[in-house]
């Protein structure tokens, strides 16, 4: 599949009816007041499955160490998000071997593909990851009262985010019919704003989704990318980055340039994490990272 050949899609609302996630990860529609209850979920982002260098030489071994935590969680999350990056260098054996231990999860699972995912091609990430019901890659959908948007900005591979004029449409349509008072929770793996674009840290044409977004009472948007805990407000727009599962980087501008940060061995857990966020009808979502040790 090219990418200047990805379709729009839309999730669909109807009278009464709220469009979820299945226990498949595919949208299932129940009754709109069943779909109010208080839920939470859990974001995971940049697992890199088949990098092999010091800064982390068992990221498996993470990725498994934050499934197990998300699994022993005391509430089981409505879904989990993984923010992209799944794999280092978008081969096959990459996928299979993070598929085989993503699929140990109990939540359901939506996978976002980051720019190592879609090398050459993002034929593997889709043969792996696809979904039924988004065969561009994103999707909205509503839960609990939220309204969910997943972005794919990894078109311009290690230079900087990009969504591109299909993906823009799709996402100010879709926004355009949600109310003013809905909270909104946007999915990205690069980040949104311009969180530092000397290393490509910024979308080059989030600006128009970023003005789609101004207009409601509560935004969040979770991105991974930079292998880092950094929040940011704008307005009524909070933006978080997440911790990876595989390896930090370092501070913007703390180095000549972005890439893998090797910390000693009893501190890596430490900066490498999960986050869940709960999730309250009306309210902004609480935002909480975990680290792996």
């Amino acid at each position: 599949m090219k990418r200047s050949k990805f379709l729009e899609h839309v999730a669909w609302t109807g009278s009464g009816i709220i469009w979820s996630l299945s226990a498949t990860g595919l949208l299932t529609a129940q009754p709109a007041e069943a779909a109010a209850a208080p839920f939470s979920f859990v974001q995971i982002s940049d697992s890199h499955i088949g990098f092999a260098r010091p800064e982390n030489p068992d990221v498996a071994g993470t990725l498994r160490k934050a499934v197990d935590a998300i699994n022993a969680l005391p509430q089981a999350p409505a879904f989990v998000v993984h923010t992209g990056d799944v794999t280092h260098l978008s081969k096959p054996e990459q996928f299979d071997a993070a598929k085989q231990i993503l699929g140990t999860l109990k939540a359901p699972l939506v996978v976002l593909p980051g720019e190592h995912d879609v090398i050459g091609s993002p034929k593997a990430f889709f043969d792996a990851f696809g979904r039924g019901d988004a065969p561009d890659g994103w999707f909205a959908f509503d839960q609990g009262g939220m309204h969910f948007v997943s972005l794919v900005n990894v078109f311009n591979f290690e230079v900087d985010g990009k969504l591109g004029a299909t993906q823009l449409d799709f996402v100010e349509k879709d926004l355009a019919a949600q109310k003013k008072s809905t909270p909104i929770v946007v999915f990205g793996h690069v980040p949104l704003y311009a969180l530092y674009p000397a290393w490509g840290w910024t979308t080059e044409d989030g600006a128009r989704v970023l003005a789609a977004l101004r207009r409601f009472d509560a935004v969040t948007v979770l991105n991974g990318h930079i292998h880092q805990i950094i929040q940011h407000t704008e307005g009524n727009i909070r933006f978080a980055t997440a911790a990876a599962t595989a390896y930090p980087q370092p501070a913007p501008g703390a180095a000549d340039k972005p890439g893998p940060l090797k910390v000693p061995a009893d501190q890596l857990l430490g900066v490498l994490g999960y986050r869940t966020v709960e999730v309250r009808t009306g309210a902004r979502p609480e935002v909480t990272d975990h680290p792996l040790g």
